[in-house]
């Protein structure tokens, strides 16, 4: 019988990446849909991304992720960004059209606002958000809470001068009332605030101790907290919260809906987030 042993390559790109958990989702959505592809995680340092494009052209993948450090970087090495990533400024996904064109994409934001509806039950039109960070996906999670609505954004990131460069694409690109708040010492979290975003990488493996320094005395009741971190997905944070009493949202919900829009792009087919949710709680035994 004839076999057909050529696997479709798909993956990411990024530096630290060893933490990265995608691959144990996206390759069990590939089996579930009988799919000969595979997901590899891929060490790419700065200094070597132009290089790693490069190699996926020639190597014809089909796609890549790109995470920390690379999605504002890599834009300027594809062949077009699509409007919704332009307007973010940042890059998370990497396709192949059907001329062997390398477009980006952001899903991230759309993922993180689809666990912020679906996993936690709450509608961000009207809420007050502050966002720790100031990366690409800070970037991408401030434009998709923009376009739903949200009433204010704010964001506290230690580098005055990209979190500056941030409030104002995010203003002039959504009209959102949106203000930087430089991030000196620890960050107290008013009464007024909704939602708290980490989208800073601190509390990452393997360093799963530490945390964002912010001051939780004066939050509200209600107070929902997310990280956008997956690894380990109940952060320090997230633990210090819950005991506080506050709803949290920990990051493997924004990492499924994201990649489950990844697959469909690469693929043309619908993922079963069945299956992605499945290995990836047996991968952390949750």
């Amino acid at each position: 019988m004839a076999a057909n042993y050529k696997e479709e390559l798909v993956g990411v790109f990024g530096h630290p990446v060893a933490e990265n958990p995608t691959c144990v989702m996206q390759n069990a959505a590939f089996a579930a849909a009988g799919l000969n592809w595979r997901y590899l995680t891929i060490e790419v340092r700065p200094e070597q991304l132009p290089a790693a494009i490069n190699g996926l052209r020639g190597m014809n993948f089909r796609g890549i992720n790109c995470t920390i450090p690379h999605k504002v970087a890599v834009m300027s090495l594809l062949d077009e960004a699509r409007p919704d990533a332009a307007m973010i400024g940042a890059v998370n996904t990497v396709r192949v059209d059907g001329r062997g064109r390398l477009i980006g994409e952001n899903t991230d934001g759309k993922g993180f606002l689809r666990g912020i509806r679906e996993d936690a039950g709450m509608d961000p039109a009207g809420k007050s958000v502050v966002i720790l960070g100031a990366g690409g996906a800070s970037r991408a999670i401030a434009v998709e809470l923009a376009l739903a609505g949200v009433r204010q954004i704010r964001i506290a990131n230690r580098s005055v001068e990209r979190g500056q460069a941030m409030v104002g694409d995010l203003v002039n690109r959504t009209k959102v009332n949106a203000e930087l708040v430089p991030l000196v010492g620890r960050y107290r979290v008013g009464k007024d605030v909704d939602i708290l975003i980490n989208a800073t990488s601190i509390g990452l493996y393997p360093d799963v101790e530490a945390r964002p320094e912010v001051q939780l005395e004066e939050a509200r009741g209600n107070l929902l907290v997310a990280d956008a971190i997956p690894n380990p997905p109940d952060t320090r944070l997230l633990q210090e919260c819950r005991q506080r009493g506050f709803k949290t949202l920990n990051g493997l919900a924004m990492l499924v809906y994201q990649g489950a829009i990844g697959f469909e792009m690469w693929t043309g087919q619908k993922a079963d987030e069945g299956a992605m949710k499945a290995a990836l709680g047996k991968a952390f035994g949750i």
